[in-house]
């Protein structure tokens, strides 16, 4: 193999430092007539399940071997999700598939859910249908990009982690709506109660913390 050819990740500190710029970016994103105080921070992501399933490990008896049925068709569903840690609120959506319009209707979603007053800020990865033109048709939020290389800074990718060491790994499925029905059934479950979503934000709360950002929990007015 060309090692020159190889593509490596960036450093952690890079993206550190290219992460420290955020709350000058929230500024800059955020309207002039709303404060730090009104906003909330939502992290989102996409996940792919199907049949080419993941396997992870089980409780068996001692001295067996435990089987997992590999599938050899290729159906997929893809979820769009998105958790405020700080106040436990969630959203999801699953498709056939990833693109723009997907995003934007994604996007409604958690427009829909932000309150009277209060504006939200979403923390996502620069994947090619994360445009920064999917956000101009609200006007209560607006998106941040993650540095490249650096999934370890967005907490949503321990809720897929979640998902399949839980519900989804070590399973068939029969279809398109069968992953759908499970991959379903599967977040109702994490987010039966907002405690299963908040544990994330004290994780989050360290994580900004070691890379010098303070997480500003927002005080709601009644």
């Amino acid at each position: 193999m060309d090692h020159k050819s190889f593509k490596t990740p960036k450093t952690i500190t890079k993206a550190q430092d290219e992460f420290k710029k955020i709350e000058h970016t929230m500024i800059q994103t955020i309207p002039g007539t709303v404060s730090l105080s009104q906003v909330d921070i939502w992290f989102q992501d996409e996940g792919r399940f199907g049949q080419q399933n993941t396997t992870s490990r089980i409780w068996v008896k001692t001295g067996t071997r435990p089987r997992a049925v590999q599938q050899q068709q290729f159906e997929y569903a893809y979820m769009y999700g998105a958790v405020c840690p700080a106040t436990g609120e969630t959203e999801a959506i699953i498709t056939p598939l990833v693109s723009k319009e997907m995003m934007i209707q994604h996007l409604s979603q958690i427009s829909e859910k932000t309150e009277a007053g209060r504006y939200a800020v979403l923390i996502m990865d620069g994947a090619g249908w994360h445009t920064d033109d999917i956000a101009f048709e609200f006007d209560n939020l607006s998106i941040i990009k993650l540095p490249p290389y650096s999934p370890e800074l967005n907490p949503i990718e321990q809720v897929w982690q979640w998902l399949r060491q839980h519900h989804l790994a070590n399973r068939c499925f029969k279809n398109y709506e069968d992953i759908v029905e499970q991959c379903t059934q599967a977040w109702f479950s994490f987010i039966k109660y907002k405690e299963t979503v908040k544990p994330y934000a004290l994780e989050t709360e360290q994580l900004l913390m070691r890379i010098g950002i303070s997480w500003g929990k927002p005080t709601r007015s009644r």
